[in-house]
């Protein structure tokens, strides 16, 4: 996530870029919106989530006609008077009109969410929206009807979302908020009734955390979707926790926190469903073999794949070399495990896997079984393959290779399909 830090003077990202070129529509649209507030604004346009244009064209009152909903804020006001609107625009004969036009929360929009919610049957348009230093963040519910626009809903969250959660046909709103003087960290998930009515589902997280690093979906073992939620938990570092829901509302997979401070890792391994299975694993850094008796700095991390079993418990899944930097993980094979070890060649820029020798009284690396290299240019990637070198993909300007030393067969030798196998690009 990159965090955009507004001037004092009211600077924002949408005056530093040149606007988008509209659509032969949304010209319209911005013609009937200056005909109707004048044409000093300054169109606004959500950061994130599906909706990225500050014209967002959709049926938000159910008369299977769209509406137009327009993010903008007048100029050459006051800083404390340049406040954030929108505007609903409707369509009449092929003509766009204006129709209600009214302030929102922030100076900011985050994102935008168009969804029924639980068994009712409106259309609520979610807005989160944030100062212009992005730290604070509102998110509001509005109901749209007989050109009305009203606010059924407002609260602060550091992350929102819309899906069905408990699987029951419906889609919840979800909103996590990080702890704030004396409350917890919290997730809850709202439904609407038939009669228009939110109905609330709370529960605190594990950990006191403040902020969200990611937050994603995967399966559980037991059938259910879970939300696992990387939390930054002091510097540099993050540890997970996992909810679900039921017919009886949120739960926790977690049942203590030591549970989820067993999860504690270095910013920027978030779960990752590594194999492909649906079902998403959480990196935790272990010390290579031979290494745990060397300094910090010169100590090499390898990192466990940990995944939540039947009970609800953390399993080892996979052991793997997992390069941040380069964007990519080799997993090893279960012959591997704890057999294997790594080092950096720095001259030649290469991971380098090792048979790990346990007979002597510190342990010692032995023969090589595999090297891996990142390419920056086409030349470095050339020469690799010359020298034997296997492709395992392109991405851009970087390529991926591998090299298999020659050498008698034995248990830990791979052939070039295990390699490919066990390569795996995190974009």
């Amino acid at each position: 996530m990159i965090l955009l830090t507004g001037c004092a003077f009211g600077t924002s990202i949408d005056t530093l870029m040149s606007p988008p070129k509209l659509s032969l529509e949304q010209e319209q649209i911005y013609s009937a919106l200056t005909d109707a507030v004048g044409d000093s604004i300054s169109l606004k346009y959500p950061k994130s989530g599906r909706y990225l244009s500050a014209f967002i064209v959709e049926d938000i009152d159910g008369d299977s006609g769209n509406e137009a909903v327009v993010f903008y804020e007048k100029t050459g006001l006051a800083v404390e008077e340049n406040t954030l609107r929108i505007n609903i625009l409707d369509s009449d004969n092929g003509k766009w009109r204006s129709v209600y036009d009214t302030p929102a929360d922030g100076s900011e929009i985050e994102r935008v969410i168009i969804s029924k919610l639980g068994e009712n049957q409106r259309m609520n348009v979610i807005i989160g929206s944030s100062l212009i230093n992005r730290s604070e963040r509102i998110a509001t519910i509005y109901s749209y009807s007989s050109g009305q626009l009203e606010s059924t809903f407002s609260e602060s969250y550091s992350f929102i979302d819309v899906t069905d959660l408990d699987r029951d046909g419906d889609n919840e709103f979800l909103l996590l908020k990080g702890s704030a003087n004396s409350d917890p960290a919290a997730a809850k998930a709202y439904k609407l009734d038939s009669m228009g009515k939110y109905h609330k589902s709370h529960i605190e997280l594990s950990g006191g955390f403040t902020e969200f690093d990611n937050v994603s979906y995967g399966e559980l073992n037991s059938g259910n979707k879970g939300l696992y939620i990387d939390a930054v938990s002091g510097m540099g570092f993050i540890q997970t926790d996992i909810i679900y829901m039921d017919e009886k509302g949120l739960h926790k997979v977690f049942s203590s926190p030591e549970e989820s401070n067993a999860t504690l890792r270095p910013s920027g391994c978030s779960s990752y469903d590594v194999d492909g299975d649906g079902q998403l694993e959480i990196p935790v850094q272990t010390i290579s073999l031979g290494y745990e008796n060397v300094s910090e700095g010169e100590q090499i991390n390898l990192t466990n794949w940990l995944y939540i079993n039947e009970n609800n418990e953390l399993e080892l899944k996979y052991t793997s070399y997992y390069s941040i930097g380069d964007g990519y993980i080799f997993i090893f094979p279960e012959k591997w495990r704890n057999k294997v070890t790594i080092k950096r060649d720095a001259i030649n820029d290469e991971i380098v896997f090792c048979e790990y020798n346990k007979g002597s009284e510190n342990g010692e690396i032995g023969r090589e079984l595999l090297r891996i290299y990142c390419a920056e240019d086409e030349a470095s990637r050339e020469d690799r393959l010359y020298t034997g070198y296997m492709l395992l993909r392109t991405k851009g300007d970087s390529s991926y290779l591998a090299y298999i030393p020659p050498s008698v067969d034995n248990d830990l030798s791979l052939t070039q399909s295990d390699v490919a196998i066990g390569f795996v690009y995190k974009n």
